[in-house]
């Protein structure tokens, strides 16, 4: 393991806020096509949840699923059969787990999981203010 790079307060309070940038928007661009993904399960749980119903409702939803499941495939696969990660993809896995990387070696593990909080909690207010559904 490499040793961490000593830094002035100033230039780390620089470093910490260019890392916290860069880990922010890497991760929404990752978690863009990521999140189809995990969508998806919770999905099909919710659907499965209506197992014997036919409706019009169901069927919208049916349709909903299968339209993100396209999207999902087009995102994240350079494949139609969704078995060679798309490049872009790729890339932005790597860039967030080097970025992650960085933040250990300049900041400390305690600094990432503080980042990694506050971008839960600026997600996850996001979400409870939207106001749009």
């Amino acid at each position: 393991m490499k040793k961490k790079t000593p830094l002035s307060r100033a230039h780390k309070a620089l470093v910490r806020r260019y890392l916290l940038w860069a880990y922010k928007t890497t991760k929404e661009s990752f978690e863009r096509i990521e999140r189809k993904t995990t969508q998806l399960i919770v999905d099909e749980y919710i659907l499965g949840r209506f197992k014997g119903r036919q409706d019009a409702f169901v069927e919208e939803f049916k349709a909903y699923i299968k339209a993100k499941r396209a999207d999902e495939l087009k995102l994240k696969f350079s494949d139609a059969q969704g078995r060679i990660l798309h490049p872009q993809y790729v890339y932005l896995k790597d860039r967030l787990e080097a970025i992650e990387a960085a933040i250990r070696h300049f900041l400390g593990a305690k600094e990432l999981r503080a980042i990694e909080a506050l971008y839960e909690k600026e997600f996850t207010l996001r979400i409870l203010q939207a106001r749009d559904h």
